[in-house]
């Protein structure tokens, strides 16, 4: 094996969405204080993690080939060992040892906490290991080493999800919604902060339903005022906040907090109320409508973020012009839009009136587009004013960032010039220009 000092090299490959990122920065402390090297190259390490994503095919399939790829150097010699952890382990189970030959341990989600042993074991003998529970209760994400930049991160105040969506995999991957302690959050919130973090971004699978399941009262309104509390802490984002829990008391906590953004990732799927109940959504198009105009009435500077799926079976023509319609006069700030899949073990995927792939297609390219004018525009009416933004990295002459309307890693990015502010650090820039997405700013001297 290549060891330097004698010690395992452990290469780390993480996949996935945000909640994902937390396992896998929970994950590498866990690597890093069972005594293994954490190698920068995993091409160049002794053995392979891939913590993956299973919750939609292309996810699954970029997983897969890089789970391949890990076993391919296997049987180069290059690399001795391949674990396979996350998603698309606890989804597929033991079946993706024979859907990938070669992989020496599937790792379930339950098992996170453990995979410092796992490696350990596999280390020893030649035989393929199995690691799979269920998870009942909350996790402890404290202790993480983070792959976001040292002044951002992820807080994650829940785990699962009780929504029954017809098109996803969720509930069935994660199980129940569980939420964290709201002491442990803290704690972890606290921990961040001291060693740089300015910037919390808040997830879940639904955060709006944090503590509902425990009976608590506008839980989420609660947990915000408390990590305001946090000396040190300069900005909290709101994400996956679905429309259904949007209450008058989190917007009137929203808008009486200096640190609470007024940034709301709110997903909405769909907007015909056909569609919406085929997808087993709480939502109506009524009541999306009277949250978005709420938001807006009560915080002007509101920046909204969506996500919808076009091609869903049996939508019309009809159906789906009214999205867009609907799009075009609620100007969100920033939208995805998703093709749907019919993903195994979903309801959806038994439904009648399945999409052509070049029909569903045709419609995202056609939503994307009104949207795009959306953003521009929005970006053009931007010129001239100042935003104070957090820079995130230095590019040559140029710092690259962000102003409270853009998420990390999802969003556009501010790029501002003649700036000597470190990363991680505020500045107040002017708007002079914008590309694309992207907004071009001055900084501001005083």
């Amino acid at each position: 094996m290549k060891k330097k000092n004698n010690i395992v090299s452990v290469g780390f490959y993480a996949l996935g969405c945000p909640k994902n990122v937390v396992d896998s920065e929970k994950m590498l402390a866990q690597i890093a204080q069972a005594g293994f090297l954490i190698c920068s190259d995993p091409e160049e390490a002794d053995v392979v993690v891939v913590n993956t994503c299973g919750f939609i095919e292309p996810a699954k399939q970029e997983a897969l080939e890089i789970i391949r790829r890990a076993v391919e150097l296997k049987r180069e010699g290059r690399v001795k060992r391949v674990v396979v952890a996350g998603c698309l382990s606890q989804r597929m189970g033991k079946d993706l040892f024979d859907h990938v030959v070669g992989i020496d341990a599937v790792v379930g989600l339950a098992e996170r906490d453990e995979i410092g042993g796992v490696i350990k074991d596999v280390l020893v003998g030649e035989e393929t290991r199995f690691y799979m529970s269920r998870a009942e209760s909350s996790v402890n994400d404290t202790g993480r080493l983070l792959i976001t930049p040292g002044h951002w991160a992820y807080l994650r105040i829940s785990e699962g999800c009780d929504h029954k969506c017809s098109f996803c995999t969720i509930p069935a991957i994660r199980g129940k919604f569980r939420s964290k302690p709201m002491d442990g959050i803290l704690k972890e919130a606290e921990e961040l902060v001291s060693a740089g973090v300015v910037e919390l971004n808040v997830i879940a699978q639904d955060t709006a339903y944090y503590g509902k399941e425990i009976g608590m009262k506008d839980g989420l309104a609660k947990l915000l005022k408390e990590l305001e509390k946090i000396e040190g802490l300069e900005w909290i984002r709101l994400m996956y906040v679905y429309p259904t829990g949007i209450t008058d008391k989190l917007i009137e906590t929203i808008a009486e907090s200096k640190k609470i953004l007024p940034y709301i990732d709110m997903p909405i799927q769909h907007i015909n109320d056909e569609i919406l109940k085929m997808m087993r959504r709480p939502d109506t198009k009524k009541r999306i409508s009277a949250v978005i105009d709420k938001l807006r009435k009560a915080l002007p500077d509101m920046v909204l973020r969506t996500t919808v799926i076009v091609g869903f079976p049996g939508e019309t023509d009809e159906q789906f012009e009214e999205l867009v319609d609907f799009v075009k006069d609620k100007r969100f700030d920033a939208l995805g839009c998703f093709t749907y899949f019919a993903e195994d073990g979903t309801a959806a995927s038994q439904f009648q009136g399945q999409i052509a792939d070049n029909i569903k297609k045709a419609r995202q390219d056609k939503l994307m587009l009104a949207q795009q004018r959306i953003a521009f525009e929005k970006n053009s009416e931007r010129i001239g004013k100042e935003l104070i933004c957090l820079v995130d990295s230095i590019d040559g002459k140029k710092r690259v960032g962000r102003f409270y309307g853009q998420a990390p890693e999802i969003d556009s990015v501010c790029i501002m010039k003649k700036c000597k502010v470190k990363s991680g650090q505020f500045v107040k820039a002017k708007v002079v220009d914008f590309s694309d997405y992207d907004l071009v700013l001055e900084q501001v001297k005083h």
